[in-house]
């Protein structure tokens, strides 16, 4: 008996290591794809001589590849493992599988920071200061949005008789009113300020420069170290709140200290894209489909799938119907409607129940 437990263990953990390595040669791919495609095209060869030889190509195919394409690359994977780790960590904290960065109104929240940030720049005493420290202005303003929209949503949850449908509700009441926010913000500004607001509000990846991947890599990176290095306590907290204190987890720490790191990862990266909604939402759920629900493997499976996600949409928006593009915020708002329609109609679904 001890014998067959040991080989199911030893099998169930080479599939899901296959499984990481699998989504991670998977974004690779998708990266090199996402290099050749645009409006511009350009060879393989190109691409690669651009990556590992640059004296061998012109200066606007270096420019194209490396200053275009490059940094919006890795904001679009940044922010979708950012998105879907902050989805699962949220769903294993509050123990509710709907729960998202998009679904607590987080991301409007966010989004309704960076506005305020844009906006404050036109005025006369904050204006030098501004243009000197713009990205990081627009940051701490939405980190601290979106971490008060969390806050209240967790105040909600610890209140007796809060249900999951009661913290869904609140999540969207949050987001209708910070949505009203953004549109005060649109009707008194002037014409640069209302386009930048509107991109905010549409999600894509136009912020994407090498400040912006400078400023966002090591927020990321040490956020969701964090969050891995806590899987073992994320895990405890879904057997229940009882099971968690006996196995010594200190439950209001973790939850405080969880919620603060997935706001943190989140707003940085929707301080530079606007509103992207649901990969909190698909990648969680993918990834429990394919690696089951232990934290150590799928907080970077759902890391990995939110960036294939997004990276591929964006790569999809930008090239359909080239040279116009569609923001990725709204192939993402197509995506999650179907994906949502798919958990309410599926037969084995016991998600709402």
């Amino acid at each position: 008996m001890a014998e067959n437990i040991e080989i199911l263990y030893h099998r169930e953990w080479h599939h899901r290591w296959l499984v990481l390595l699998a989504l991670a040669c998977t974004l690779l791919i998708v990266g090199f794809i996402a290099l050749n495609a645009g409006s511009i095209h350009l060879t393989v060869a190109d691409v690669i001589s651009s990556l590992f030889s640059p004296a061998a190509v012109s200066p606007q195919t270096q420019m194209v590849v490396m200053d275009l394409r490059m940094p919006r690359i890795l904001l679009a994977i940044l922010t979708g493992a950012s998105l879907a780790v902050a989805g699962t960590v949220m769903q294993a904290l509050m123990r509710n599988p709907l729960v998202s960065p998009f679904t607590l109104g987080m991301s409007s929240a966010a989004s309704f920071g960076a506005a305020c940030a844009i906006v404050m720049s036109s005025l006369p005493l904050l204006s030098l200061l501004f243009m000197k420290y713009q990205d990081g202005f627009i940051v701490i303003s939405a980190f601290v949005f979106g971490l008060g929209s969390i806050f209240i949503i967790y105040a909600i949850s610890l209140r007796r008789g809060s249900t999951s449908a009661t913290l869904i509700l609140a999540g969207v009441v949050i987001g209708y009113i910070f949505q009203a926010g953004l549109m005060i913000l649109q009707y008194t500004s002037n014409n640069e300020k209302l386009r930048q607001i509107t991109l905010w509000l549409m999600g894509g990846m136009w912020g994407a420069n090498w400040s912006a991947i400078f400023i966002i890599t090591p927020i990321v990176i040490l956020c969701l170290a964090y969050l891995l290095y806590k899987a073992w306590d994320f895990n405890a907290l879904l057997a229940g709140d009882e099971v968690a204190t006996n196995a010594g987890v200190e439950i209001k720490k973790v939850r405080l200290w969880g919620l603060f790191f997935c706001t943190l990862a989140s707003s940085a990266c929707l301080a530079f894209t606007g509103i992207i909604g649901f990969i909190g939402l698909i990648g969680p759920h993918i990834g429990r489909l394919i690696i089951g629900q232990d934290n150590r493997y799928l907080i970077p499976c759902s890391a990995l799938l939110g960036a294939v996600i997004l990276l591929v949409s964006d790569t999809i928006g930008r090239t359909i119907i080239e040279p116009v593009e569609i923001p990725v915020g709204v192939i993402m708002y197509l995506l999650g409607g179907l994906f949502f329609l798919y958990l309410i109609l599926s037969k084995n679904n016991r998600i709402f129940t």
